[in-house]
Formats: structure tokens, C-alpha cells, sequence
């Protein structure tokens, strides 16, 4: 432990590099993390003197990674409540199903035919449906789309993906961590995570004028240790009954959201966000063999980064079609949404936590390293694919005739 420090400066030193490289590239940053973090984790190489593994600093790099993940799914809670979701609208809640649907049962019959047993097939449906919503936020901005007409739609499919996967980590955090045996077991413990989460969220949402009046706190010191305190003590509860501890966190920040406090805890917690976000992304590069990205993981990811483009391609036209957008505006959709990032990691961790099959690391890994990079690239060059596109399937728009479609006004 006598380089504890030194290593988790170094640490430190080369998240900020492969910032500042993507940052130069204008490209996302996800990619260069994991990228840094497979080139100097536990199986990098020795050359003479020079270490390149982190080997003392490991088990609290990915202490603080896990800290990440909670900060990441508390900011997500703050941005997003329940009374929005209800406010939304029937666009939402029908094109956010229509993509769920899709792309869930691509990514099961994915890991079904490809001879993986149920609990790992549910774990590759997870890491395959779910969107990053940090990119593609990031995008819409830097494109400048966050006026185009498909972009409420957009973040409205993001919303209805976060609400799925707080239910679907639920479920399946009690039919992967739980020490059930028996369906009957399995069943009650995902009853028991369900009731946790609604009960958070009922009482929590009955509690906002008790909150509203208890955060009423000056001094930013005694806010902050409230504000974290309340975070890991109900993260840290619900991982005891096999909820996952990032689901905790997300359910502090719906309840939280609904307070008048919920912008100062936002200016509160991006910092952290942002600096233990960066930690979690390259720790789990530490925990990825190189060497194991070959083989049949490179061959999985391949098969459902396929998949995935021809889901999200289809699910975004059909989804826009419901709004009545044009056929332009449902491309953008798809393509837009394509990146995957911080939530299928989450995903692979779970499956890492419940002992299921190595492979399910190595192919998550190349997956997203695949689908961060070419995500903002399609989405940056959604014009000319569809155009490319629409010469062989001549899309029909089914909106009213003669009507001039809002999204070439833009």
C-alpha cells in the first residue's frame, strides 16, 4: 500500500488526459476512459522497471467507481420525476414502449440463440436495450438539436428507458443477487424490491412539505453532509434486500426532485457526478483483461451492435410515425439514441455481482467501446444516411398532405 497515492494521482492524471484528447477530438469521452483504464489495469504489462498495473490502488479506484454509479443515477433521479413522466403524455409513453419493446426482444432472442442460459440472456437484454442518456445529451446539444422536433421525443424515450430500468434492475437484481433457489424465492424477493421502490416513492413524494422544511439548511456544509448522508444510507439499505444499491440512488433523486431544494442539490452534486462519473468509466477499463476481448466476446459484440443499429433504426420510425413526425425527424430518432454507455455497464456489473459467465464483461466492454464511438457519428451524420436509406425503402410520410414538415423550417 506504500504507492497508494502515488497511483491514485497518476490515476487522476490520466482520466484528465484522455479528457483533454477527447475533448480535442470533440468526441465522447466514455470511449477514452474505459480505453486509459485497459491500458494500465492488473493485466497490463511490466517492462523493466516501469509498472503499468495498478495494483494497490485497485480495490479504491473501484470503491470510488461505485461511488460514481450512485452519483450518476441520483443526478438522472433530480433531472427526472414521477409527475413529469405522468405530464408526458401518450407520445411518450407509447414511442418509449415501442422502443423498449423492440430492442428487449432483440437482446433476448440475441442471448437465447446464441446458447446463453436465461439469466445471462436477461443481463445481455439489459445491457442492449438501454440508451446513455450522458451522450446523447451530450450530442443533441453540440449538434445544436435540442430545437429539432424529434427531441422531445427523444428525451422522452430516455425518461420512459429510466423508469424501465429502475423496474427492470428491481426484478432482476432480485433474480440475480438473490440466494433463492426456488421460483417462489425469486419471486418474493423481486416483490420485495418492487415494494421498496414504490414505497420510497410514495412516502417520499407524501414527505415533500416535510422535506421542503427540513433542507431548509444555510449553511452548505451541513446540506451537503444531509444531502449524502440520505444518499448512501438508502443506497446502502436497498442493496441489503437485493435491490441494486444504483436504483437507491435513483429513487433519493426522484424524491428529492419534487422539493424546492431539488436546482441547489443539482449545482450541489455535478461536480461529483462529473469527477466520480469519469472514475467509475475508468475502473471498469481496469477490470478488462485485454487479452479477453478476442474470441467469442469480440464476435457477441459484433452480433449485437448489428442488432442494436437495425432495433433502434426501426423503433425510431415507429415511434416517430406515432407523433406524427416525418420521416427524416423518426431516422434522427433512431440513430440519435444509439450510443450506450454508463447503464449497460451497470448491467454487466450486476451479472459480474451475481457470478454469472465471465464473458459478460469482455463483451460489454467492446460493445459500448463500439456503440460510444459510432453513436455520435451516425447521429452526426443522420442526414445523409437517411437519404441513403430512403433510396432503397422509400419511406412514405403519412402526415397531412401538402403540409410543410416542422423539421425543414429548422
Amino acid at each position: 500500500m506504500e504507492h497508494l497515492v502515488f497511483e491514485i494521482g497518476l490515476a487522476l492524471g490520466l482520466i484528465a488526459l484522455g479528457g483533454l484528447i477527447s475533448a480535442k477530438l470533440r468526441f465522447s469521452v466514455i470511449p477514452f476512459y474505459i480505453l486509459v483504464g485497459m491500458a494500465v489495469g492488473p493485466h497490463a504489462m511490466e517492462l523493466w522497471h516501469f509498472d503499468f498495473r495498478f495494483i494497490d490502488s485497485a480495490p479504491f479506484i473501484d470503491f470510488m467507481g461505485r461511488i460514481g454509479v450512485l452519483f450518476l443515477l441520483f443526478y438522472l433521479g433530480l433531472e427526472f420525476s414521477v409527475g413529469r413522466l405522468i405530464k408526458s403524455g401518450r407520445s411518450i409513453a407509447v414511442g418509449g414502449s415501442i422502443y423498449i419493446g423492440i430492442n428487449f426482444t432483440l437482446g433476448l432472442l440475441l442471448g437465447f440463440l446464441s446458447g446463453f442460459p436465461v439469466a445471462e440472456s436477461l443481463i445481455i437484454a439489459g445491457i442492449t436495450t438501454i440508451s446513455s442518456s450522458a451522450i446523447v445529451a451530450k450530442v443533441l446539444v453540440d449538434l445544436k438539436r435540442t430545437a429539432n422536433p424529434e427531441t422531445e421525443m427523444i428525451l422522452g424515450i430516455i425518461m420512459f428507458e429510466d423508469v424501465f430500468l429502475a423496474v427492470y434492475i428491481s426484478i432482476l437484481s432480485g433474480f440475480v443477487l438473490s440466494d433463492s433457489s426456488s421460483l417462489g424465492g425469486v419471486l418474493l424477493s423481486a416483490l420485495v424490491s418492487l415494494g421498496f421502490m414504490l414505497a420510497v416513492i410514495i412516502i417520499g413524494r407524501k414527505a415533500v412539505p416535510l422535506l421542503n422544511k427540513w433542507l431548509r439548511i444555510r449553511s452548505n456544509e451541513l446540506f451537503a453532509l444531509v444531502i449524502f448522508g440520505s444518499l448512501f444510507l438508502i443506497a446502502g439499505f436497498s442493496e441489503t434486500i437485493h435491490v441494486a444499491e444504483a436504483i437507491g440512488a435513483l429513487l433519493v433523486g426522484l424524491v428529492l426532485a419534487e422539493t424546492e431544494h431539488a436546482k441547489r442539490i443539482e449545482h450541489l452534486i455535478m461536480p461529483f457526478r462529473d469527477f466520480f462519473g469519469a472514475v467509475f468509466f475508468f475502473s471498469f477499463g481496469l477490470s478488462i483483461d485485454p487479452l479477453s476481448l478476442g474470441g467469442n466476446a469480440i464476435w457477441l459484440a459484433l452480433a449485437a451492435v448489428v442488432v442494436t443499429l437495425i432495433g433502434n433504426f426501426s423503433a425510431g420510425m415507429f415511434a416517430g410515425r406515432t407523433a406524427s413526425l416525418s420521416p427524416k425527424a423518426s431516422a434522427n430518432i433512431g440513430l440519435t439514441i444509439v450510443s450506450r454507455g454508463e447503464f449497460s455497464i451497470i448491467m454487466a456489473n450486476l451479472g459480474k455481482d451475481g457470478g454469472l459467465m465471465d464473458i459478460l464483461q469482455p463483451f460489454s466492454a467492446i460493445y459500448v467501446l463500439i456503440l460510444a464511438i459510432l453513436g455520435p457519428l451516425m447521429t452526426k451524420q443522420s442526414k445523409p444516411i437517411f437519404f441513403m436509406l430512403n433510396r432503397w425503402f422509400k419511406f412514405k410520410d403519412r402526415r397531412v398532405p401538402n403540409a410543410v414538415p416542422k423539421d425543414e423550417l429548422l
